[in-house]
């Protein structure tokens, strides 16, 4: 076969495919049962979609006549798909550790949020960054999340609440769509709270009528492209009839649904998106029993944010029930200035030892769930031939090690890998032993 490609890992002591059979989700006991080679190899074509994955003996067969841009031998180290982060807010202004200490003394989110911190800190400040300031800023965060193995990242407005910082923000995560080789899904969160002086129907209206016709007039000169709606729903933010024509009118223009519910009090967000047909719900951790279902039968993805309900000392979301009773579950960083944390491998600690959920749950929640909750699982999530070769190596014998060692990945992951091309490779990266 004398073709050149672009990258050849020969020799992975394992290769976790995640998914062999183009699967779009694993879930119940499918998720805790992943798809695993050992002595193997995978080929990137120049197009930067995966060629062939196999034995490695195989594999030097089938291309002996090749030629590659690369190759990287993988002997004694394990290969994996890019994570892929299914729930961030990565552009903002304004330093708010001040808040942290606030929590540890006591006060909740909501008392912060009522005092003008939290969001509306946020908010001002993120109002008066300039889209350049906003820009440098976001780059430097999503080469973080990078180097610690996330190549596909859903990325959030939110942080403006009037249309012209909420198109600020978009712009700056379209600009880094273009330019950025980390994939990134868009999601438009005007709805992330309710802006000063107004009432939430108020914002509801503004939203309806002049945010949302924007989004789709600059779809439409190819100038901002979005991909998601989210909505806080919450007690005391948007209700479940706000919510529910904030979505809908962001559905009717083509974006997926993929909301806040159910975070703080029980509010019906679950039955809710799995009547509007919702691609994802995230937080969950006042879900309903009968919203677990309802999110079951509509194959609507849960993102779970382990995260968040440590930093807030909130009840942990129900993973057991979820994956038990058939739900899809992803993970997210939830990374903003609440939760400052940019890493999935820290993130599946989290899940594994606080949600009980096992490592292969929690791996499969932050590859092909997640790229399921963000509509991406027919091109990433997996090593599969065809999908896009996102993949991340890691310095061990055994794939666990990047969930066991808690805040280890910086020593562990040699190389990230987007679209065959080494986007990052660590130049201190350390000679492991097998434990």
């Amino acid at each position: 076969m004398a073709r050149r490609h672009r990258l050849l890992l020969e020799n992975a002591q394992q290769l976790v495919l995640v998914c062999a059979r183009g699967e779009e989700y694993l879930r119940r006991q499918d998720a805790g049962s992943l798809a695993v080679l050992r002595d193997a190899s995978l080929v990137v074509g120049l197009d930067g979609c995966i060629k062939a994955v196999g034995q490695a003996d195989v594999i030097r067969s089938q291309f002996s006549g090749a030629t590659f841009e690369r190759i990287i031998d993988c002997s004694g180290k394990c290969v994996l798909p890019g994570l892929v982060d299914a729930h961030t807010h990565p552009v903002w202004a304004g330093d708010r550790v001040h808040e942290f200490a606030m929590k540890l003394a006591g006060a909740s989110y909501m008392e912060i949020h009522e005092a003008g911190g939290g969001i509306h800190f946020t908010v001002e400040h993120t109002r008066k960054a300039t889209e350049e300031e906003l820009f440098s800023t976001l780059k430097h965060r999503l080469e973080r999340m990078l180097r610690t193995g996330s190549t596909l990242v859903e990325c959030k407005s939110g942080y403006g609440l009037n249309l012209e910082t909420e198109l600020k923000m978009l712009r700056v995560i379209e600009r880094a769509k273009q330019c950025m080789d980390i994939g990134i899904s868009s999601t438009y969160c005007g709805a992330h709270s309710v802006p000063k002086g107004k009432t939430a129907a108020e914002a509801t209206d503004d939203i309806v009528n002049n945010h949302l016709p924007k989004l789709k007039e600059l779809k439409l000169t190819d100038e901002i492209h979005v991909n998601n709606i989210d909505v806080f729903c919450e007690k005391g933010v948007f209700d479940l009839e706000s919510t529910r024509r904030i979505l809908q009118a962001g559905k009717d223009i083509g974006l997926q649904i993929n909301f806040h519910g159910d975070e703080l009090h029980p509010m019906k967000s679950a039955e809710l998106g799995a009547e509007l047909g919702a691609r994802a719900i995230s937080h969950l951790e006042e879900v309903s029993d009968e919203g677990i279902k309802a999110m079951a039968r509509a194959k609507c993805a849960a993102v779970l944010l382990p995260t968040t309900a440590y930093m807030l000392r909130l009840k942990q979301p129900q993973a057991r029930k979820m994956l038990e009773e058939g739900v899809i579950v992803a993970l997210g960083s939830d990374f903003n200035p609440n939760a400052y944390c940019f890493s999935m491998p820290m993130v599946m600690h989290l899940a594994c030892v606080n949600m009980k959920m096992s490592m292969n749950e929690a791996l499969a929640a932050a590859t092909i769930n997640a790229a399921y909750a963000l509509g991406k699982s027919d091109t990433h999530g997996s090593i599969e031939m065809g999908k896009q070769g996102d993949l991340v190596i890691i310095n061990s014998s055994r794939w666990e090690h990047l969930i066991y060692q808690f805040g280890g990945h910086e020593a562990l992951i040699s190389y990230v890998i987007v679209k065959g091309k080494v986007i990052y490779q660590n130049e201190r990266r350390e000679t492991m032993i097998s434990y």
